[in-house]
């Protein structure tokens, strides 16, 4: 795509500290974008039967510690 070049070639020519914060600023909208995609399944019950899941996971102790779970990997 013409445009994704220029504009990869137009940050090649930021000084490191722009292009970090442009990093950053991309980081924070993706971030935000994920949030209300997030909200957005939640309300539409998307959720519900992960969350369903586990509730009756943690109803019936059938949950690990997570530093378990990392040190078994």
């Amino acid at each position: 795509m013409k445009a994704w070049a220029e504009i990869e070639a137009a940050i090649k020519q930021f000084p490191e500290n722009d292009i970090r914060q442009l990093a950053g600023w991309i980081q924070n909208y993706l971030n935000e974008k994920w949030d209300r995609q997030i909200e957005e399944d939640l309300a539409a019950g998307k959720l519900d039967a992960l969350i369903a899941k586990a509730e009756a996971d943690i109803a019936t102790n059938k949950v690990r510690n997570i530093d378990e779970i990392i040190e078994k990997s």
